[in-house]
């Protein structure tokens, strides 16, 4: 055995490498009523044959297919392809199980959209499969992300007895807020995971990050590929979530095709209070240009299970700058086989801030927000500030404004932060955000002086715009950006409010103290052509802004290619004001 060592993103298992290898076998299992779904079972092997020793099992119930097949045929896992730092977990003296979800894969049964009530009975029956068998010594745990994180909560919520840990990644917290974000719908991002799981389901190969995604694998035995076709032909009957979701544009709606209130039913932050009760212990896992970093932080506020929380500088599909092997090992390894990694003496929340200075970049603390932060408003003030090409070329500044002063703007429908941006990438994409000069050039700019030192911002920003519209309604972004010397516009965050959806409301759970809008059918209120105040969080961040760069917050009204929001022809004409009754602004939790 090999001596233990551990801190954060670095750990010796006691037990690395105990075994020799890894075995994959696939079967079907069946669920309480009779449904089969299709099964990855990867055991630890000693000198080439899975060991008899019975040892805790991991799981994950997937929505994009627990193994597929190669353009030779040959068998892909997911483990293989997209996790294999299971591995030398295996290899330290796990089992691992991938399992597909019903009515995908080569599962039977039928789709009904997105964590249907089903599927979570499925998590727990699974659970509780993976208990009995004569390779698990009854200590079960779960990992996966954004899906397979999502069906994590799930599973806690229906307290299987041998479910001892979970470690979601990236995922979301209040579902309404995610598909609406502001009550705005993140169409493109709906519609391509909906085209992409339907082609799953029938296997039909496809591009999955570049990379090519063949046609699902079979279970194993000479029935398979005929099981694999019975199965399919179920799946024909699958929901098309995207249709359900575009027809819930409110948190209390009720899809005609389910006859349910998809974000109530389908949105995990409504098992909260069974998750908690559960004491499940939970690892959360966030990247700041993920969809779902303040769910994350949202998990944190609102249970009070034991708990740790990473927010790395991420994408959905980025791994980097953390060894994610040796962070699962020292989590599971402390509450599935009792050893003491430290991973509950350390600080609760692990966090990277952007741009820091090499070696600095990852930071703790016990609390969120920060102790100490300066909630610090910076004014929208008139230009020029000589670093834009918009149409106002503002100013931002920390000084009140004086008088009356206001910047119109013909509302630019073509707007937009393309296509690798943070809700492109969680289908896939690419990811990174481009020169956002483009952007601001159609919309309105606010953009600070030169800055004098370093400024940290971590936390919260929130924004207060001020506006007003000859349209009964319109989508109103803000993004904040970091200005280089050379002039590139930096992409850091962004919020979104439906201008309808602007009623402050007081929010079901502790929503951070951060502004929250129902979203309820009956509180919409159009634009009047008075002036109306949004108020909107952006995601949180961890940024250093460097001395000598500015800080720039860009006004728009559309993001073309994510969003489907109000559009009239002729466009509308935007008022914003910034003045002393109307003072828009943005508030920057500042680090001294």
């Amino acid at each position: 055995m090999t001596e233990q060592t551990s801190s954060f993103g670095h750990y010796t298992s006691p037990t690395a490498d105990r075994f020799d290898g890894v075995e994959r076998t696939s079967r079907h299992v069946t669920m309480r009523d009779g449904v089969c779904l299709a099964v990855d079972i990867f055991r630890p092997t000693d000198e080439g044959a899975p060991t008899g020793e019975a040892l805790p099992a991991l799981w994950t119930h997937t929505r994009y297919q627990r193994a597929s097949l190669s353009e030779s045929g040959t068998v892909i896992s997911t483990v293989e392809n997209w996790d294999d730092w299971l591995f030398p977990v295996i290899r330290s003296g796990y089992v691992v199980v991938t399992v597909d979800v019903r009515g995908g894969g080569a599962s039977f049964g039928i789709n009904t959209g997105q964590y249907s009530a089903q599927e979570t009975c499925d998590a727990f029956d699974m659970t509780e499969w993976i208990a009995e068998q004569a390779w698990c010594d009854g200590k079960v745990a779960m990992y996966g992300r954004s899906y397979l994180g999502i069906t994590q909560y799930f599973a806690a919520a229906t307290r299987p007895p041998h479910l001892v840990a979970i470690f979601p990644e990236m995922a979301v917290f209040d579902h309404y807020d995610y598909a609406f974000g502001g009550g705005v719908f993140r169409d493109a991002s709906r519609f391509n995971w909906q085209l992409f799981c339907g082609n799953l389901d029938q296997s039909m190969p496809m591009l999955w990050k570049g990379e090519f995604q063949g046609p699902v694998a079979p279970v194993d035995g000479e029935d398979g590929p005929a099981l694999l076709e019975e199965a399919k032909r179920e799946h024909r009957d699958n929901l098309d979530w995207y249709k359900m979701l575009r027809a819930s544009p409110h948190r209390d709606s009720t899809d005609p095709i389910s006859g349910e209130r998809l974000h109530e039913s389908r949105s995990p932050n409504h098992t909260r209070t069974q998750i908690e009760a559960s004491g499940l212990p939970i690892y959360h896992l966030a990247g700041w240009y993920d969809m779902f970093p303040r769910d994350t932080l949202l998990w944190w506020q609102n249970l009070s299970n034991p708990q740790k929380v990473v927010i790395g500088p991420w994408f959905h599909v980025d791994t980097q700058d953390l060894d994610y092997t040796a962070e699962h090992l020292r989590w599971y390894d402390h509450w599935m086989k009792g050893l003491d990694t430290g991973v509950m003496a350390e600080d609760a929340i692990h966090y990277w801030t952007l741009d820091a200075p090499e070696g600095a970049e990852w930071r703790s603390t016990p609390v969120w927000p920060l102790a100490g932060q300066s909630p610090t408003a910076f004014h929208f003030a008139p230009g020029p500030s000589g670093s834009a090409a918009s149409a106002n070329e503002g100013s931002l500044v920390t000084s009140a404004p004086a008088g009356n002063s206001v910047d119109d703007y013909v509302a630019d429908y073509s707007a937009t932060t393309g296509e690798t941006n943070r809700w492109a990438n969680a289908n896939g994409g690419p990811s990174g955000y481009p020169d956002m000069a483009a952007n601001d050039a159609r919309g309105l700019t606010y953009t600070s002086a030169p800055l004098d030192a370093n400024t940290e911002v971590t936390g919260h920003p929130i924004v207060h715009l001020w506006v007003s519209s000859d349209r009964p309604d319109g989508a109103f972004y803000a993004y904040l950006e970091e200005v280089h010397a050379d002039g590139f516009s930096q992409y850091v965050s962004e919020g979104v409010l439906l201008a309808s959806n602007r009623r402050l409301s007081q929010p079901p759970w502790d929503n951070l103290g951060l502004p929250w809008h129902s979203g309820l059918e009956a509180d919409r209120e159009p634009m009047i052509g008075e002036p109306v105040e949004l108020i909107f969080d952006l995601h949180p961040t961890s940024k250093l802004f460097r001395k000598g760069h500015r800080i720039r917050v860009t006004v728009t009204c559309a993001d073309r290619d994510n969003d489907r929001v109000p559009m009239y022809d002729p466009p509308a004409n935007v008022r914003l004001y910034r003045d002393t009754e109307h003072p828009s602004r943005i508030i920057l939790p500042i680090i001294p």
